[in-house]
């Protein structure tokens, strides 16, 4: 039984009361049971909610109120001609998030009737996970997954149990868990059924690495057995012993579990939430002009009121002469009139603005989106495991990125730890072959390496630090075979422990310890065991220390087989070394930067001994903290504080982290693309600097700044070197200004300590300024806050550039959610970043061709597909608005229904759908390997002003064509009708329909580069279902409609000889000077993709030619273009040409 406290000093946490005794307060309410709602819709609200949730966007509300407007008013055209677009977006939109909808009711039936074990009584009863509730006992078993989140009550070994979190952060890991003492040993079904105990929590809450709470046993006593209650104080819960819903039991017969969360209110079901809405530049220019062309809708509309009223106030009299009115009923009925004419115009022309663009642009980017998981280039190289997209909406800002913020470890580099220098008394040693060497005298014969025995336990001896390494950690192992040979020095046949760490410094360190004879053989019952060159020993464990990124250390509290009681602590070096008070500081401190400088990643261990007494002031003060109602975090934080100081220093590790492949290529590549690479890391500056000579960051001619806590100035300094103040302006006589003597094209780059990072972003403007001109900036010291806050100082550059983030931990995941674009690295750090990511990769090499290749070509789709879309509807409505004109502003529409219902539907949205997931104006191996064509669509040039302008005036040209051209062409007196023979209004505007339909169609096929049968099809297919659709509906199908107007005016234009000459006419005249414009573009200015577009077909010209004139083998003849010649032709000179389109 469980139910909720009331209490005021409660409103944080919960209450949940286990057992039989009738402790609860009555009238409170209950917590929800397990069921999983992860579907948005129901069977009776699907309607309306999808509805309202469509009718949220600017644009369908838009057609929604021109659609009532059709149906209040007198309207000139049918409101059938908005309501049926209208009804088809929303319908299509509907199904889509409809099925989206049922598949996953699908899937949470299966997850909510799933089989669970519950301890009803004393038996263990099968149920449906949805029926568990908070309070309920759950049993589960080896490689089952926890159905809620539990506490753990007790396992088959002794209240220990190991798990796997891969479904939840992707770690492998075996992690574990421990059981208060309290309950660790009710094992049994009938020993659980008789416990009565008050657990208190938090309240739930999304991050799955936070949990405190406490328990008080209030009764615990086997099933009819008596005795006095044992009440007991109330003991600390921990993250430690928390079962999150999703991870599995692994290395563990059974466990018993205490579920605290249940259902929706679970750790894994509250991370379901959604992200922060990205919108990108593409999204925000095409709102840009949709506003302009609503500004020319209203506009349009106003010169047509205006003309009408013009008309007939002056030439007419205003008012029907059956109408007998006197003066202030005249008034208003003119200003009614005059409203009604204004929106009876807006219907008329609101075909600019499209309806079937949202739909349009949602699916390309949905579809557009599988070719990334489909990239075998992206996918990880041994597994296959495709790259990861969590959201289509940002396709195209992959196309548009000026700077890459990157995390080092794991994503720069490998992740992969191997022990190689230490620092051990003051005295540096190399690790090599499982041996110590002393640094200044690698040959083994000038002394003993330090994997002899004996072993003793001196401070100053090296094995002091490597018994450190095998004690102070979290790793967990688990047995492999046995093996029989030689193991740290000795014969053995003990089975070799396989470890598992979350932190792969952590297994390194262990590991290397293994490989000096000090084999840690884990822990069990708050006891960890060493194999000390054949010794074991066993030290208790009294408690940990959880690492974390504020205090930068992790501790851990043991008792020595002799009774003794040492603080064994391990963490950054800014951590442990001004908490020392005795030990070789100095050289400690020599040789962490020295290890810094050749790129390791070091971590200083320290030690402290506690008298009995000090302990128990120790565990009384952790104690009340742990389960302190109130300001909790505070009072451990200073609980910690007061137990990891007063150090004696035992040395220093520091480990080998390679960088990954193709690592300094791809930061070349991207250079050359115009993109900024910025390192933002934890480590030291030396290992940060030191990784940004390997990676090509930093060149040996470079000018370094740094701004630490150790160069105060360095921003001045920088300033000066940069010619942004002048020498004389320094204060307080800095003299580090060297710089300013060097060459003025001399690169600067800029090192910034995250100790300083508050200082700098006080002052802004001074900041940005440097890092304007400084070609790179590497961050160290930095805490995933800060990392954030770095973004959001880019994010605020001038021009606003288009910031990307990569990591591959969760301490990444705030810069990621931060930037405009956000990649997880998936690697060894687990999944965090990944899953809280826009798109996931596996390596940073792959970064390359995800920006370069797929940005550049999700850019160039989309730009075109927003500018094409505006276009044809700009040739839809134009000879609308001149039609009017000529019939007085009648608000006669030019167009029948049917065409109005269809043109966006049916005849022209096809095409620009399959152009915008299959166009590759530059095949993808040059895109790739020519960086700078990247250059040409910076900036967001395709849909800039210019471009907007040219697309617009476009649409103006071919529409004035349409109109006049037909109506010159056709007209009695044009000699090109018969003598005495007059086409009528249908007749002439479904001739400019038939013209425009044709050309807007042909306009895309000449800007189509990439042809496949698809385009084929929907291009010529949409031409050739206007002709039949038009010629069907005309001859058979119009006759049983009431107004016959249109009946066979398509097959009696279409017998007309006149309509083909004079419709072949205006379509040439349309193209033709598009034909000649971008011909002559490509020979006098082109730019360097139509370069590289006229090198690779020169290429593949002259290889068909070799093919036809070669009788050799036929594979040569199946060798593709030497990239290498290609890109080595168009020797670009680093110029980029904004231009409309290519």
């Amino acid at each position: 039984m469980a139910r909720r406290s009331t209490s005021s000093d409660q409103v944080n946490r919960r209450t949940i009361y286990v057992g039989r005794g009738n402790m609860g307060q009555p009238g409170t309410a209950k917590f929800p049971d397990n069921t999983i709602i992860s579907s948005k819709y129901t069977i009776w609200n699907f309607v309306p909610k999808n509805l309202f949730e469509q009718f949220r966007r600017i644009g369908n509300m838009y057609f929604l109120m021109i659609f009532l407007v059709q149906v209040i008013i007198d309207s000139p055209t049918s409101p059938v001609t908005s309501g049926l677009p209208l009804f088809f977006v929303i319908t299509v939109t509907a199904v889509k998030q409809g099925y989206e909808d049922w598949c996953r009711h699908k899937t949470d039936n299966v997850m909510n009737n799933e089989p669970v074990h519950v301890l009803r009584g004393p038996q263990v009863c099968t149920e449906k996970s949805r029926d568990i509730q908070v309070g309920d006992i759950v049993r589960v078993e080896q490689d089952e997954t926890f159905p809620c989140d539990l506490v753990l009550l007790s396992s088959d070994r002794q209240g220990l149990c190991h798990l796997t979190t891969a479904s939840l952060d992707g770690e492998t890991n075996l992690k574990t868990r421990t059981a208060l003492p309290q309950t660790a040993h009710l094992s049994s079904e009938t020993r659980l059924s008789s416990l009565n105990a008050v657990v208190e929590c938090i309240l739930p809450e999304p991050d799955l690495y936070r949990f405190s709470g406490s328990m008080v046993v209030i009764r615990d006593c086997s099933l009819g057995e008596g005795g006095p209650v044992d009440r007991s104080a109330a003991q600390p819960l921990e993250q430690d012993s928390l079962l999150l819903r999703g991870a599995s039991l692994k290395n563990t017969k059974f466990i018993y579990g205490l579920a605290v969360y249940t259902g929706m209110e679970t750790k894994m079901t509250l991370n379901y939430k959604s992200k922060t809405l990205k919108r990108s530049v593409v999204e925000k220019s095409m709102n840009k002009f949709l506003l302009v062309y609503l500004g020319l809708l209203v506009l349009m509309a106003l010169i047509s009121t205006l003309m009408q009223h013009f008309w007939y106030g002056t030439l007419h009299d205003y008012t029907p002469w059956y109408r007998d009115m006197n003066k202030s009923h005249l008034g208003v009925w003119k200003s009614l009139k005059v409203v009604t004419d204004f929106l009876a115009f807006m219907v008329l022309f609101n075909y600019i603005i499209p309806v079937s663009l949202y739909v349009t642009v949602e699916m390309q980017k949905f579809l557009g989106s599988r070719f990334i998981s489909w990239d075998p280039a992206l996918a990880e190289p041994q597994t296959k495991e495709p790259a990861m997209v969590n959201t289509s909406d940002l396709n195209e800002e992959l196309g548009q990125v000026e700077f890459v913020l990157s995390d080092k470890t794991g994503t720069l580099t490998e992740n992969i730890m191997v022990l190689k220098k230490c620092s051990i008394g003051g005295v540096k040693y190399d690790y090599e072959d499982g041996k110590l060497l002393p640094s200044d005298c690698m040959d083994t014969t000038d002394g003993p390496p330090l994997n002899s025995p004996p072993l003793n336990t001196s401070l100053r001896d090296p094995c002091c630090l490597i018994r450190a390494a095998a004690l102070c950690h979290t790793v967990h192992i688990s047995e492999c075979d046995e093996v029989d040979g030689p193991l740290g020095g000795r014969q053995t046949k003990r089975s070799l422990p396989e470890y598992y760490a979350s932190s792969p410094d952590e297994k390194a360190l262990v590991e290397a310890a293994r490989g000096l004879g000090v084999i840690f053989l884990g822990s069990d019952n708050h006891q960890m065991t060493l194999d000390m060159k054949g010794d074991e020993e066993r030290f208790e464990i009294l408690t940990i220390l959880e690492f974390d990124p504020i205090r930068r250390c992790m501790s851990v509290i043991l008792r020595q087989p002799d009774g003794e009681i040492w603080v064994l602590s391990k963490g950054a070096d800014s951590s442990i070394l001004p908490k020392v008070v005795s030990g070789e500081l100095q050289k400690t401190q020599k040789h962490v930067d020295d290890f810094a400088m050749l790129g390791l990643r070091t971590l200083c261990f320290g030690m402290r001994r506690l008298t009995q007494k000090e302990f128990a002031e120790i565990e009384e003060c952790l104690r009340v903290a742990r389960t302190a109602r109130t300001d909790r975090d505070r009072l451990i934080e200073e609980a910690f504080a007061s137990i990891e100081q007063q150090y004696h220093l035992i040395g220093v590790t520091a480990v080998e982290d390679k960088l990954q492949e193709e690592v300094p290529q791809t930061i070349v590549q991207l250079g050359l693309a115009g993109i900024a690479l910025w390192v933002l890391t934890g480590d030291k500056r030396e290992t940060a600097v030191n990784i940004g000579y390997s990676c090509g960051l930093f060149s040996r001619d470079m000018v370094i700044h740094s701004f630490t806590s150790e160069h105060p100035d360095g921003l001045r300094n920088a300033e000066v070197a940069l010619g942004l103040i002048s020498p004389s302006e320094l204060i307080n006589g800095v003299q580090d200004v060297q710089a300013t003597n060097k060459r003025a094209d001399t690169p600067h780059g800029l090192v910034i300590e995250g100790s300083c990072v508050a200082k700098l972003l006080s002052d802004r403007p001074r900041l940005q300024a440097v890092c304007q001109r400084v070609s790179v900036v590497v961050c160290c010291r930095m805490s995933p806050l800060q990392k954030a806050e770095i973004v959001r100082f880019v994010k605020e550059l001038p021009g606003s550039p288009i910031t990307l983030a990569i990591g591959d931990g969760a301490n990444d995941v705030s810069m990621i959610q931060e930037a405009h674009v956000g990649i997880g690295i998936v690697g060894k750090e687990g999944r965090q970043a990944a899953r809280n990511s826009d798109y996931a990769i596996h390596r940073f090499r792959q970064l390359r061709r995800l920006i370069l290749v797929h940005g550049h070509l999700y850019y160039i789709r989309i730009a075109e597909l927003v500018q094409y879309f505006f276009y044809k509807n700009v040739c839809f409505i134009a000879p609308q608005f001149l039609f009017q004109f000529f019939c007085s502003f009648s608000q006669q529409p030019l167009y029948t229904t049917m065409y109005l219902a269809m043109y966006n539907i049916c005849f022209t949205s096809l095409p620009i759908l399959v152009y915008g997931l299959l166009e590759q104006h530059v095949p993808y191996q040059l895109l790739e390997h020519s960086p700078h064509l990247y250059t040409d669509i910076a900036n967001n040039s395709w849909l800039a002003l210019p471009a907007f302008i040219y697309w617009t005036f476009l649409g103006v040209i071919h529409s004035l064509i349409f109109f006049f051209g037909s109506y010159l062409l056709f007209n009695p007196d044009s000699g090109l009708v018969p003598s005495g023979e007059t086409h009528g209004q249908w007749t002439f505007g479904t001739l400019v329909f038939s013209v425009m339909v044709i050309t807007v169609n042909l306009k895309l096929a000449l800007d189509t580069r990439f042809w496949t049968w698809l385009n084929h099809l929907v291009i010529w297919g949409s031409i050739a279902f206007y002709i039949i659709s038009s010629f069907i509906l005309g001859s058979y199908l119009w006759p049983m409609f009431k107004r016959k107007n249109m009946y066979r005016v398509f097959e009696h234009m279409l017998i007309a000889a006149p309509t083909w000459f004079g419709a072949s006419l205006l379509i040439t005249l349309c193209l033709l000077p598009d034909i000649f414009q971008h011909a002559l573009r490509r020979q006098l200015y082109p730019s360097a993709t139509q370069r590289a577009q006229l090198e690779e077909a020169s290429y593949r010209s002259a290889r068909k030619s070799k093919l036809r004139m070669s009788n050799g083998d036929r594979r040569d003849a199946e060798q593709s273009v030497p990239l290498d010649s290609i890109t080595a032709a168009m020797r670009w000179d680093g110029t980029a040409h904004s231009c409309p389109r290519v």
